[in-house]
């Protein structure tokens, strides 16, 4: 991921989270008491122009859709959570743990007692240390970050 690409995902992060959640529930249950015709009814002849008349393949495609969409955000989120692990300033943890429960630069700020600039600058920083592929980082920071960024 680049710059652009972490800085975006850090902003849509939260409700990320939050429409997994809701799209794999609504999924689980969708589609309920559709069946398919059987007998006389499927011999008949069905509709033309390209549109399926099934309404079982049409929920099947729709769901399928739903699911590229929660495996795509999926995708995005795990790429953050794989690299929480750079951020080792205190400062920065906290201020990426407000990113990522969705607050504002102006309210991360505000509860810092920061100015909106310093944070802006600890964002950035931030997305630096996120989105340098270089850097190897041991199992010990791993461990550290997460004691203070968790």
């Amino acid at each position: 991921m680049n710059k652009k690409e972490i800085e975006s995902t850090l902003k849509d992060y939260h409700w990320m989270l939050n429409s997994i959640k809701l799209l794999r529930q609504s999924m689980k249950d969708a589609g309920e008491n559709m069946t398919a015709q059987y007998g006389e009814e499927a011999g008949m002849p069905k509709a033309q122009g390209g549109k399926q008349s099934d309404p079982v393949l049409r929920e099947v495609k729709r769901r399928e859709k739903r699911w590229n969409v929660v495996y795509t955000y999926e995708s995005k989120v795990k790429s953050i959570q794989d690299r929480m692990h750079r951020v080792q300033e205190q400062r920065e943890c906290e201020v990426l743990h407000w990113l990522l429960e969705g607050k504002s630069l102006a309210w991360i700020g505000r509860h810092m007692g920061l100015s909106d600039k310093h944070i802006s600058r600890l964002k950035g920083n931030i997305i630096t240390q996120m989105s340098d592929m270089s850097e190897t980082s041991d199992m010990s920071d791993y461990r550290e970050c997460q004691e203070l960024c968790l």
